[in-house]
């Protein structure tokens, strides 16, 4: 059976929609989480029905494969989920924190690649899989970046302080853009061998993409910004903000920068200057709303489709016991990643008590690993990576998302939290 777009779509939004009231109604699980989960039984249903009618199966395989994750994710998704949290994050609390935030999003993920690579190399050993340490750091690579959305109503929930939020916030919106930088470069160095690959070049291929990105955001930003402040038409101006968002991903993609960054850099300038000079009320009104709906929309599409692709992993018992492995290595890694710049920041910024632990434990792994997983080629283990991606997001999702809210109540203690 053939699926055109228009089908696939509808098939995801209908679901969505489906799933979503069930979870509202009944589960009454946070909105991505509770999705996910319901997406993922709705998927085990599929796989049991398979057994008895494999036409099911069939049509339910090619439904999910006729989807190009990666490039739905990180070429049509992403842009306009990090637009819609850039644009409510405030600048004065981002740039109090920016040091931290900084070192989060590029020392954090650099370190955080080569430790996870690293330990995950031996781990693979031990368990009898040889694999080339090239591949390892791929893999460190796209498990670095973080992916808080499915925590932040959570933390919320917890009335977690605003100066934790922020760190959370700023990091995932700067990481994402960071990390998939550092996966293509490892990932050039993987296809062409590290002697055809000089530092001069990886060097400029990072600055390139993250300092290109973050001009091009700036001069976009700006840009729409000028439009906006020349016109009072909420109509208008919430579709220049949608034509902002598509064409810095272009451009980006064509002179190759950083299309995360940009629209982030793009996002943070028109959500802190818009609303003081360009926007009236009921601009900032309808393009607030407007973004917030995207947000959810586009949620509920992406944490469905991650429980389907549970549809098309490789269940083999050695790739599941790695991904059980790799669980605790990320989170070791992760934890050491951030613990050199809580350490340099903590009495200038006073960070609340055990910082490193709750952003360890809050920094969720989501849909970027997937995507980035599935990038690989054959070659260099893509099913393997894939199905321990798969294992670590599912774990970081359910098991984390579920459980940071309390882990901030108790570490915090109630006279911190209010």
């Amino acid at each position: 059976m053939h699926f055109d777009v228009f089908t696939i779509i509808t098939v995801l939004t209908v679901l969505s929609a489906l799933f979503a009231f069930i979870n509202t109604k009944f589960l009454k699980l946070p909105f991505t989480i509770g999705l996910m989960i319901i997406a993922m039984c709705f998927t085990l249903v599929i796989i049991g029905l398979g057994h008895f009618n494999n036409s099911v199966m069939v049509n339910a395989k090619e439904l999910i494969n006729s989807i190009d994750f990666k490039t739905l994710l990180l070429e049509v998704m992403l842009s306009f989920l990090l637009f819609a949290g850039a644009l409510h994050t405030k600048l004065d609390a981002l740039a109090k924190h920016r040091g931290p935030i900084m070192l989060f999003a590029t020392f954090g993920v650099v370190v955080s690649t080569f430790i996870v690579g690293g330990i995950f190399y031996y781990v693979a050993i031990a368990v009898g899989h040889q694999i080339d340490f090239i591949y390892c750091l791929l893999f460190g690579a796209l498990i670095s970046p973080t992916d808080p959305i499915a925590v932040l109503g959570i933390l919320k929930e917890a009335n977690a302080p605003k100066k934790l939020e922020i760190k959370i916030v700023g990091e995932s919106l700067f990481n994402d853009g960071v990390g998939v930088v550092v996966f293509l470069v490892i990932f050039s160095i993987a296809q062409k061998g590290i002697a055809a690959v000089d530092a001069e070049e990886v060097g400029f291929l990072f600055f390139e993409e993250v300092f290109g990105g973050i001009a091009l955001g700036l001069v976009m930003g700006w840009l729409g910004f000028k439009l906006m402040k020349s016109i009072d038409h909420y109509e208008t101006e919430v579709l220049i903000t949608v034509a902002l968002v598509m064409a810095i991903y272009t451009i980006a993609h064509a002179v190759h920068f950083s299309g995360p960054l940009a629209v982030v850099v793009a996002g943070i300038l028109i959500g802190n200057k818009s609303p003081e000079i360009a926007w009236s009320k009921t601009t900032q009104n309808y393009v607030d709303k407007f973004w917030e709906v995207i947000d959810v929309f586009l949620n509920a599409i992406l944490f469905v489709l991650i429980g389907f692709e549970l549809l098309i992993i490789t269940i083999n018992g050695e790739y599941i016991l790695l991904g059980l492995l790799a669980i605790p290595v990320t989170l070791i890694a992760r934890y050491i990643a951030l613990k050199g710049p809580i350490m340099l920041f903590n009495k200038k910024l006073e960070f609340i008590p055990k910082t490193d632990m709750i952003m360890t434990w809050g920094g969720i792994r989501g849909g970027i690993s997937i995507a980035l997983a599935l990038s690989l080629q054959p070659e260099m283990e893509r099913e393997l990576f894939v199905t321990v991606t798969y294992v670590i997001v599912v774990f970081s999702i359910i098991g984390q998302g579920l459980t940071i809210g309390p882990l901030v109540k108790r570490v915090i203690g109630k006279s911190e939290v209010k």
